[in-house]
């Protein structure tokens, strides 16, 4: 698979803030509403807006509007993409290119 750093670094960026994890391990449970994650993790709108935006960027998390709030889910086919990106970098290549070192 080709690598796209660019949107592979998306997926990484939304797990490297407690915040985000925290968000996620909610929705975990299921669709959860910008309301009830605000109360939850006693953050204000304009923060849990923030780091919404970086989770739906990243394609792990969708959004769909209801009203005047947005209700957020875990996306199967961003999280899949995510276990695979984690597997694909962590993993040796079989045969891995030859460079000769020019340190010498």
């Amino acid at each position: 698979m080709l690598a796209n750093y660019e949107l592979d670094a998306k997926v990484f960026k939304a797990f490297c803030d407690e915040n985000r994890l925290r968000v996620l391990a909610r929705l975990r449970g299921g669709e959860k509403c910008a309301c009830a994650l605000i109360e939850d993790l006693g953050i204000g709108q304009s923060a849990l807006s923030y780091h919404m935006k970086i989770l739906v960027e990243s394609g792990i998390v969708s959004a769909r509007q209801e009203g005047k709030w947005t209700h957020y889910s875990i996306s199967e086919g961003g999280s899949a993409r995510a276990r695979e990106l984690l597997n694909e970098i962590t993993t040796p290549d079989a045969a891995p290119e030859e460079k000769a070192c020019s340190c010498k």
